[in-house]
């Protein structure tokens, strides 16, 4: 089987350090990390099969927030799955994000990490 590269977009190191940690040991999958939309968006060449992205940046710094990320990757890549993995408990963002693409919306709860193999072994054994 051919390895699916899954591209992690968050800020926050230590979650970065997670999923990295957690993904790149399990078959079938590559992993690239980017702390911003903006350096995930200039690696979209690379084409990945799945890209888990973060809601919230900071704020101060300018960067693009993950559903203006979305919409720009629709630009370069209509077909590209995208998961949002956020902090944010706004129920009004779900339906933004599904609208502009993303297939889900996944909290980091306590439980986050369980729920984020779960949906990405789907996506690339599907």
């Amino acid at each position: 089987m051919e390895n699916k590269l899954v591209f992690f977009v968050d800020d926050d190191k230590m979650i970065l350090n997670l999923l990295e940690y957690t993904f790149k040991s399990r078959s079938g999958i590559q992993v690239k990390t980017f702390f911003s939309g903006e350096e995930c968006l200039e690696n979209m060449h690379l084409k990945p099969d799945l890209v888990v992205l973060d809601h919230l940046f900071p704020d101060d710094t300018g960067q693009l927030n993950g559903l203006d990320v979305i919409k720009k990757m629709r630009e370069a890549n209509k077909t590209v799955s995208i998961i949002v993995l956020s902090s944010q408990q706004d129920e009004n963002l779900i339906p933004e994000f599904l609208k502009v693409g993303a297939k889900q919306y996944i909290s980091k709860d306590d439980y986050f990490i369980d729920a984020l193999i779960e949906s990405i072994e789907a996506e690339v054994s599907s």
